[in-house]
């Protein structure tokens, strides 16, 4: 793989799990203790599990799939979990995987991403284990910030800078 290209993808995978997790630790901190562990029925997931869920699939999909870190995830237990964990426990638990796995991808060799890997029964390339990875670490963040503006009625600003070009007149879309 073209080396300005695998550092362009490393770099930015590094980058949106950064941008993500600073949203998710924004949610955590807006929400009570109670809203974090807080389920809908119990089909739901709780922002708490959610967080918990994000760190063992970060420790596998990166931390195992691409750096051969020993594979120690308890994915049914991330679901499991029906508290606690404070706020700051969480947070921390998040900013320890991210800053682990940004570094992994940030000193990966580019020669690593085309090279294959088992996960849950998947052959994939490492590549595809960190696309999927952010991919997934996206989603979950999309389902917590929703859960957050639903508990706080608020409007959590992640945008609002775009907003205000329109106002400014600014016609970039």
């Amino acid at each position: 793989m073209e080396s300005s290209l695998a550092s362009a993808f490393l770099d930015f995978s590094a980058r949106k799990l950064e941008q993500y997790a600073a949203r998710i630790e924004d949610c955590l901190r807006r929400l009570s203790e109670d809203q974090i562990w807080q389920r809908g029925s119990e089909n739901q997931n709780a922002v708490g599990n959610l967080v918990l869920h994000l760190c063992g699939n970060l420790r596998q999909w990166i931390g195992h799939g691409a750096a051969g870190m020993p594979d120690v995830r308890d994915r049914d237990g991330e679901f499991a979990a029906r508290g606690g964990l404070s706020r700051e426990e969480l947070a921390s638990r998040l900013r320890e995987v991210v800053t682990l796995v940004t570094g992994i991808l940030r000193g990966l060799p580019h020669e690593r991403l085309l090279e294959t890997t088992v996960l849950q029964d998947y052959q994939v390339t490492v590549l595809e284990a960190i696309y999927h990875a952010v991919e997934h670490f996206s989603m979950h963040t999309g389902q917590i910030i929703y859960a957050t503006k639903a508990m706080t009625g608020e409007d959590l600003g992640y945008y609002r800078h775009l907003s205000n070009r329109k106002l400014q007149g600014d016609p970039t879309p």
